[in-house]
């Protein structure tokens, strides 16, 4: 997965809680004004001027219609990303505008794991690899 996009219908809100979930940080993209497109930075990205297709970027935009509703279906993909600690994540999460899709829970031989509603539409998964894996 080379690149992802997260739509949201505010990217204020958006923004806050990525960067309080994962430590992302955000740059408007140039000509991308009118859909408000921001690129995620923070551990694990490759600047969007040296991507060389094995690397990872990520975007933030304004979302283009509807929101599917809390609770409801997942339309898409989700993504997953590694944490240090689940529960804790998945705690401030909750706390910060998110909510429950699916609390944290053992997987054994792979790690611990949850989802949450990101609060714009959109669940997004969280996993810290089990120990010595």
């Amino acid at each position: 997965m080379p690149h992802f996009e997260i739509h949201v219908n505010d990217v204020d809100a958006a923004k806050t809680f990525y960067s309080g979930l994962f430590g992302w940080e955000f740059a408007a993209a140039p000509m991308g004004e009118d859909m408000q497109y921001h690129m995620i930075m923070g551990s694990g990205f490759t600047a969007p001027d040296q991507a060389d297709g094995q690397s990872l970027t990520g975007g933030m935009f304004k979302r283009m219609d509807a929101s599917p509703s809390p609770g409801g279906p997942i339309r898409g993909g989700t993504m997953t990303f590694e944490v240090a600690d689940c529960d804790e994540r998945y705690a401030w999460a909750l706390a910060n505008g998110g909510a429950e899709a699916l609390p944290p829970t053992d997987m054994p031989g792979i790690g611990r794991f949850a989802y949450v509603e990101d609060g714009q539409g959109n669940v997004v998964g969280m996993i810290a690899p089990a120990l010595g894996e």
